[in-house]
């Protein structure tokens, strides 16, 4: 494609386009950071409050006629301990309507230390895990952080523990994964997300306390709205020779290299 001129990505992820590669061309690669937070946080508590509160487990019961067998005590989130991996917009917008609205402690890896926030700092996942109840991934995928969430992670989240990814399948190590669910290691896990998706692993889909979705936490229509316009302004802006208005952050390092 000795024409192509910009690759605009639809939403914030970009980790499947090899950037290095197509600025070396002189393409320039867009995302659309901003889009779908709201969303994609909205989704990550619908995740939560299923998998904790067994919503899907006491809709199967009651239908199948176990209406006081699917009675079970389920725990509040108040006061639960929930950790993020990835302050990024994302991460944030979770930690804001988990701490203010459902009055959890917050805590959180990233690769730097926030000073703007009142939330614990871990500096490492398997720290944070261990100091979790609830630990969400919210960090970018890559080649960097794939199997960032592995067996020694899940151990130390524990058999109490809940596990949720709102970010890309690359970064849990599925087979362990899998283990920990059958083996009880950690209590469950909700996921948006699948390493290798749409082909899920038919070992993950039987795993019990599992609470699975297509990759549709940014679908919604406010989210999808946003995406599209910036997805346009930026091809509108390339092709009148302006400046884009969101380049991804390794453009400009990159270039001048």
């Amino acid at each position: 494609m000795p024409n192509l001129q910009i690759i605009s990505c639809y939403g914030v992820g970009y980790d499947r386009i090899e950037v290095p590669a197509a600025i070396a061309r002189g393409i320039m690669v867009t995302h659309g950071p901003g889009t779908n937070t709201g969303s994609v946080a909205d989704h990550c508590l619908a995740l939560i409050l299923s998998l904790v509160r067994r919503v899907p487990e006491s809709d199967r019961a009651v239908r199948q006629g176990q209406w006081h067998e699917a009675r079970r005590s389920t725990p509040e989130l108040g006061g639960l301990r929930l950790g993020i991996i990835g302050l990024g917009a994302i991460g944030r917008a979770v930690a804001k309507r988990c701490a203010g609205g459902f009055d959890m402690a917050v805590g959180y890896h990233s690769r730097n230390r926030a000073a703007d926030v009142p939330f614990t700092y871990h500096d490492s996942v398997e720290g944070l895990a261990r100091a979790s109840d609830i630990l969400v991934v919210a960090a970018p995928g890559g080649a960097q952080t794939r199997n960032m969430v592995n067996a020694g992670v899940l151990a130390a989240l524990g058999p109490d523990g809940y596990l949720i990814n709102i970010a890309r399948g690359s970064l849990v190590d599925t087979d362990a994964l899998i283990h920990a669910l059958n083996a009880g290691i950690i209590a469950g896990a909700g996921l948006d997300v699948v390493d290798g998706e749409p082909a899920v692993p038919p070992a993950l889909l039987t795993a019990p306390n599992l609470v699975i979705t297509p990759h549709s936490a940014a679908r919604s229509p406010t989210a999808e709205a946003q995406m599209t316009e910036l997805a346009l302004k930026n091809l509108a802006a390339r092709f009148a020779d302006a400046p884009v208005l969101t380049p991804v952050p390794e453009w400009a390092s990159l270039r001048s290299a």
